[in-house]
């Protein structure tokens, strides 16, 4: 990696705010902006997001995303800022290259708060075991030795900050080197919430297929294609909310969402039978035939508990996806004010649901997770059966593993979402993780 590496980074203001001017024309380090970074967070009362444009590493190896048509408006708010922002950038940053690059925004962390989980948990690798596909893992090759240069708007394009979320537009603010972006800021978040949630409904269906395999259980498939037959809207609402505009009826979303609904009610349900069988677990060790009781198939690979659990998180992935649908769109629909504020606060308030859920989910696996277990009690011999032992080590490795799959949640931390271009304009956006 070149030592002397100067990368462009702008300063992306999602309304009208008045600070002082952090950002200089000088080039300044990676340390000193994340330093800027936080006085910025602490001294704006609006949200401000930082955009960096790097060259494309020659080795990337990224699957996943959500691939955004070059006409769509985060593409064209991104050309637009280049292009207006072209003249004020020094002479050694060619802002006009048409070649590919990775932009990397960083969302302020209140923001990613108000967001939920999903914009800061890390998308896990299949390559390699415990790896995760994000910036974490190149980001020392990336922008570790680089330098950064601040650019600044010189004028104002047309439909700014106040226009509807699909609007492709930027503005400059009085504080010089902020530049008014709401709406490149909301379609960066919406997308990468939108793709994160639509990693997390590929595990589910994966999970969900090799267990009905082993289970054949004619209500659950029903269940499962009741739930992956929501798919093909809500794909094709994204892609028209994202690319082009406004979602009609004619697509079947308010079908779709009354489906992922049902099942949410499902959810529920079987999670308050958890959370009370939970509450009867002993303190001590537990017999293997008691807990199964409690929670049938949970000793088994295959088992109906853990499917009954994988499907409780396809629903709130693509409950998670249409949540993304409606905050923007309800954003669109306010014409004055913030369009930002507005998706935040819409998104804020339905995702609070999802997060009860998943919140008592993750309790009751914790619980289970840290369980002892012990033999049938009674006048038995002393002596284990290899039957017995094979048993009871299966299923301690089984309820040991419910606790790995919980993760850490990332808390006030900043988020980036990575966003690669390509030569045609297109645009490939991952979901976020933690700075």
């Amino acid at each position: 990696m070149d030592d002397n590496a100067i990368v462009p980074i702008w300063t992306l203001a999602t309304g009208e705010v008045s600070v002082p001017r952090l950002f200089g024309d000088e080039e300044i380090t990676l340390t000193r902006l994340s330093e800027l970074r936080t006085a910025l967070a602490t001294l704006a009362e609006t949200p401000i997001a930082t955009l960096e444009a790097h060259p494309m590493p020659a080795a990337r190896n990224r699957t996943g995303g959500i691939v955004l048509h070059g006409t769509s408006p985060l593409a064209q708010q991104l050309s637009q800022l280049v292009t207006q922002t072209a003249k004020s950038a020094p002479a050694k940053v060619n802002l006009a290259e048409t070649g590919e690059v990775l932009y990397r925004m960083v969302v302020p962390a209140k923001v990613a708060a108000q967001v939920g989980e999903g914009l800061v948990k890390p998308m896990a690798s299949k390559a390699v075991a415990g790896g995760v596909y994000s910036a974490l893992r190149d980001s020392t090759g990336i922008v570790a030795k680089a330098t950064f240069v601040p650019v600044a708007g010189k004028a104002a394009v047309a439909g700014a900050a106040t226009g509807s979320a699909a609007t492709a537009g930027v503005a400059v603010a009085t504080a010089g080197a902020l530049t008014v972006a709401a709406p490149l800021v909301l379609m960066a978040v919406a997308v990468s919430l939108s793709a994160y949630a639509d990693h997390q409904r590929q595990k589910a269906i994966e999970h969900i297929t090799d267990l009905l395999e082993q289970l054949h259980e004619e209500h659950l498939e029903q269940e499962r294609s009741e739930l992956d037959g929501c798919r093909d809207a809500i794909d094709k609402a994204t892609s028209i909310l994202l690319d082009q505009g406004k979602i009609g009826l004619s697509l079947g979303l308010d079908s779709s969402a009354y489906a992922i609904s049902t099942a949410m009610e499902r959810a529920k349900r079987r999670l308050a039978k958890w959370q009370e069988a939970v509450t009867t677990l002993p303190d001590g060790p537990i017999e293997l035939s008691a807990l199964t009781k409690a929670f049938p198939g949970i000793n088994e690979a295959g088992g109906l508990f853990r499917a009954h659990l994988e499907i409780a998180r396809l629903a709130m992935a693509l409950k998670r996806r249409v949540l993304v649908l409606q905050a923007v769109e309800h954003a669109q629909l306010e014409m004055e004010g913030n369009p930002f504020t507005s998706f935040l606060a819409t998104l804020r308030d339905d995702e609070r649901r999802i997060e009860e859920v998943e919140s008592g989910i993750n309790s009751v696996l914790l619980r289970l997770s840290t369980l002892e277990l012990k033999r049938p009690g009674g006048f038995r011999s002393p002596v284990f059966t290899h039957g017995e032992v094979d048993d009871l080590l299966r299923t301690a490795y089984r309820l040991r593993s419910l606790g790995d799959d919980l993760g850490a949640r990332s808390s006030g931390t900043d988020a980036v979402i990575e966003i690669e271009r390509s030569t045609d304009g297109s645009l490939r956006v991952f979901p976020a993780i933690a700075a």
